[in-house]
């Protein structure tokens, strides 16, 4: 090979590298920038800007905060449950109750990032939820459970005041699609009741089969 074709060669595999190494960089980055888009949105939100996008081509905004001080959760809760609202953070179930308001309030998230902490909880441990006029509400988590995505009961309108976290079964799954949900129950801390959990057999402190995302 000609000194001519080797340095080419060089060039391009110099160039190739650091592409991969600005990507490497731009992937995280952009997360970063989201999450601090996403907080200055809802800041707006609590001061009672209608409509608070956290940049201007977004199809979401910010709805409330969930958090869960043992496991150091706080993350911004988004309108809409689309795959493009999911990259940014979790969202609420169209047609379920809001945050705020009375009813079951359904939350979904990604197994693998933004709710990937639902299986560290416990039951008994404390979720709270604060609203757009900075109601703060808190639930205990009642239940564990493994349901199909069929099972639309996990939406009723009707429900008890709860809140429902839902994302995809099993945790460890490599590939995408499974018809599993993993859903974490949890009641109003001042009706709250003790309840078993109901994960497949074969799974100490988890929950029956019912539907995970």
């Amino acid at each position: 090979m000609s000194l001519r074709w080797r340095r080419l060669g060089s060039v391009l595999g110099f160039v190739l590298g650091a592409g991969c190494l600005l990507y490497a960089g731009y992937v995280p980055a952009k997360a970063w920038l989201a999450q601090v888009l996403l907080e200055a949105a809802w800041q707006r939100t609590l001061t009672g800007v209608s409509d608070p996008r956290p940049w201007p081509w977004a199809d979401t905004q910010p709805l409330a905060r969930l958090s869960q001080a043992r496991l150091g959760v706080n993350q911004i809760v988004l309108a809409g449950s689309s795959g493009r609202v999911l990259a940014f953070g979790p969202g609420h179930i169209p047609g379920t109750a809001r945050p705020g308001q009375s009813g079951n309030v359904v939350l979904v998230g990604h197994r693998d990032t933004h709710f990937a902490w639902l299986q560290d909880l416990r039951r008994g441990d404390q979720l709270v939820l604060q609203d757009a006029d900075r109601n703060a509400l808190r639930f205990v988590v009642m239940q564990k459970a493994v349901h199909h995505e069929a099972d639309l009961d996990l939406l009723d309108p009707l429900a008890p005041p709860q809140l429902r976290l839902v994302t995809c079964y099993p945790f460890d799954a490599i590939r995408p699609g499974t018809p599993w949900r993993y859903v974490v129950t949890a009641a109003l801390s001042d009706t709250a009741h003790p309840a078993m959990d109901g994960l497949p057999p074969g799974m100490p402190g988890r929950s029956l089969y019912q539907p995970a995302y």
